[in-house]
């Protein structure tokens, strides 16, 4: 055995060891009370207080470059929110909930009710483009469902991780949350351990092995993903507002969102004024791009490098380029991976560009002449994370809602949907399978365990069911057995 198969060895008997010890833990606490999940919830929200500061210049570190102010906002804020909101509705989430009999067993004194009752150890495999956001939004509901968590971060942002990793250590003993780092067969080998229930973000293709590890165990999923996720121009819609908050969600993170704009579909008529829209607003938001520090870098040159083969295929094939850089700089001479907002006309399914998640600043635009035209192009496609449709029609807005099947959707704006705590968040197809965020997220985190309770009363002898079947066993069925 090589010394690479020998630690790769040694480093899965310590995942299988931690996850056995959490699950002893575990089922030794149950049942698990509000106030130790809520102990958990306050624990992780000082965490993210204490580290917020160390978060912040991790990611940066990471990413190349990446806004203070953007970090603040999406990864430390946007982890907040889910733990505080879990722990305001922790003890209402937990009560059973009565659930009606058929007649006549509640009017005989049977009862029914939906135990919420924790699943066990959860595996968690965060993403690198919000990587704290990612892991601490799911953890809130995982803990406030009474689980316990494995983490598994990404790779691709090791100083967070790293510090990650440090901070869990300092909250929460490694039977509670404890986080595993490493690399891809890490990663593998962590999606193939027996959990309770696993949650993964990121891509599809990865999903699929994901997956196929969990299914050998028969490992339930929560897959958040992504994919294409279409935003309509109607013809009522206000161009300069709607290109503003496309430029806006576009451009943060650097379109490293899963949930980001991937193409638009504008009215032929409107096309150049949406291209317009696009370049003002971008120069107002960011009037320069390599030396400001609103503007985040795409994380590495390989990502950077499959960014560029996109456009230049467009290009190849006949599509107009138009590179929205409001200071005209040169980002030839840049020591980061700083990308200026692309925009790509005239795309053609042909093109890389229209077939692949972009996961960056490049946006094809797509002109059609009936919004029936644009529904059917979306139609065809597989079925996106995120749908965006601007405009004041609203028999138009409810065409495009009933025709169309999302993950989610936003109406005039792009992304915000993500951020209500109460709506479910989750993908639908290639896009991904399960919710959570909110009321949504305790569930499915939590075994509806279902729990009958039967009178004193012998109701299989009174409604006819009980051997020696006779005349009122007849009568019985063929009250039932119509329709």
């Amino acid at each position: 055995m090589s010394i690479a198969a020998e630690t790769l060895a040694r480093d899965t008997a310590a995942m299988q060891a931690l996850l056995e010890k959490q699950r002893a833990a575990f089922t030794a606490e149950l049942p698990v009370g509000g106030a130790v999940r809520k102990d958990r919830l306050r624990r992780a929200i000082a965490l993210i207080l204490e580290h917020k500061e160390g978060f912040v210049k991790a990611l940066s570190d990471d990413f190349g470059h990446r806004s203070a102010e953007q970090s603040l906002v999406t990864d430390i804020m946007a982890s907040l929110k889910p733990l505080k909101h879990s722990l305001k509705h922790v003890d209402a989430w937990m009560r059973p909930e009565k659930r009606k009999l058929d007649f006549p067993l509640g009017l005989l004194g049977a009862r029914a009710e939906v135990q919420w009752q924790p699943k066990g150890v959860v595996g968690i495999i965060s993403p690198w483009n919000f990587p704290v956001n990612l892991t601490f939004a799911p953890l809130a509901n995982i803990l406030a469902a009474g689980n316990r968590a494995m983490i598994k971060p990404s790779e691709f942002t090791p100083a967070t991780s790293e510090l990650m990793a440090k901070a869990i250590a300092q909250h929460f003993d490694e039977a509670e949350v404890a986080v595993v780092a490493g690399g891809p067969e890490i990663g593998k080998a962590f999606s193939e351990l027996a959990f309770d229930h696993i949650i993964f973000t990121g891509a599809t293709s990865v999903a699929r092995h994901v997956m196929a590890a969990a299914a050998k165990n028969l490992v339930p999923l929560t897959l958040e993903l992504g994919g294409k996720s279409p935003t309509f121009i109607s013809r009522s819609a206000d161009v300069a507002q709607a290109t503003e908050r496309v430029a806006m969600g576009k451009l943060l993170n650097a379109g490293q969102i899963c949930l980001a704009p991937d193409y638009m579909l504008v009215p032929a008529e409107k096309e150049a004024d949406v291209v317009e829209g696009l370049k003002s607003a971008t120069a107002r938001m960011y009037p320069t791009l390599l030396a400001n520090d609103d503007y985040t870098s795409v994380i590495s040159r390989r990502h950077r490098d499959r960014l560029d083969a996109h456009i230049a295929d467009a290009r190849a094939k006949g599509a107009e380029i138009v590179e929205v850089n409001p200071a005209n700089e040169d980002f030839s001479r840049q020591n980061t991976n700083k990308m200026p907002l692309t925009l790509i006309r005239n795309p053609t399914d042909e093109m890389t560009v229209m077939q692949e998640e972009i996961f960056g600043p490049v946006l094809p635009i797509r002109s059609y002449k009936s919004v029936e035209e644009a529904i059917d192009y979306v139609n065809r496609r597989d079925r996106p994370l995120g749908l965006y449709w601007f405009g004041t029609d609203a028999a138009e807005e409810k065409q495009v809602l009933d025709r169309t099947i999302s993950g989610g959707v936003t109406v005039n704006d792009v992304v915000f949907h993500v951020s209500a705590e109460d709506l479910p968040f989750g993908g639908i197809g290639p896009a991904g399978m399960g919710n959570y965020h909110g009321h949504d997220g305790f569930r499915e985190f939590s075994h509806p365990k279902a729990v009958y309770r039967q009178p004193k009363l012998d109701l299989a002898g009174l409604a006819g069911f009980k051997p020696p079947y006779g005349e009122k066993t007849r009568k019985a069925l063929a009250r039932e057995l119509k329709a």
